[in-house]
């Protein structure tokens, strides 16, 4: 088994702009874990960034301060950084190239929203013949409500990680998925 790190949209919007991340507890300090380890270990991995189209956008728009990485993750070791502008990362970019070039054929998941970016993500990589390790507790979201109703930022993680474990992902909590580093299975 040859794994790949996916360290998705981990940018100053779920910090200090529109959309903060708040569940769950830790979500950062496990990421960037996460990073320090796959680097010890040499696991390729892609930082990936978002950008809305409209340049006029309130939210992750390309160049304004919120767009940026948090300062954290923009300061580790990585193998590329792969700009997108749409949920799924694998969408309008290079990613399944870069996978192929290093052989990967597993993806690790984590960074944000659990329920968009992640998930779409997580579910490309499988309809690419991918293996999806996607970090429960690496991987995180916020209370939501709009005209479709409203749940809560647990709820909201737990459904997916629950949808993801049926047939996508296997689910796994970060404490139990460095040893595979490794162990490099």
């Amino acid at each position: 088994m040859s794994r790949a790190l996916l360290v998705i949209d981990v940018q100053r919007e779920y910090f200090e702009g529109a959309l903060p991340v708040s569940y769950p507890d830790g979500h950062l300090q496990r990421i960037l874990e996460i990073m320090d380890e796959a680097a010890k270990a040499k696991v390729p991995t892609a930082v990936i960034r978002h950008h809305q189209p409209d340049p006029d956008s309130p939210m992750f728009r390309l160049n304004s301060d919120m767009w940026q990485l948090h300062s954290e993750v923009e300061s580790r070791p990585r193998d590329i950084l792969i700009d997108k502008q749409l949920p799924g990362s694998f969408t309008g970019t290079d990613l399944d190239q870069w996978l192929k070039s290093v052989g990967a054929d597993t993806v690790c998941i984590t960074g944000y929203m659990t329920q968009v970016c992640c998930d779409t993500t997580a579910r490309q990589a499988f309809h690419r013949g991918y293996k999806v390790e996607f970090l429960s507790d690496a991987t995180g979201t916020l209370d939501v409500e709009n005209e479709a109703g409203s749940a809560k930022a647990e709820e909201l993680q737990n459904s997916i990680l629950v949808a993801q474990q049926m047939f996508i992902s296997e689910v796994i909590k970060t404490q139990d998925w460095l040893p595979r580093l490794a162990a490099n299975d």
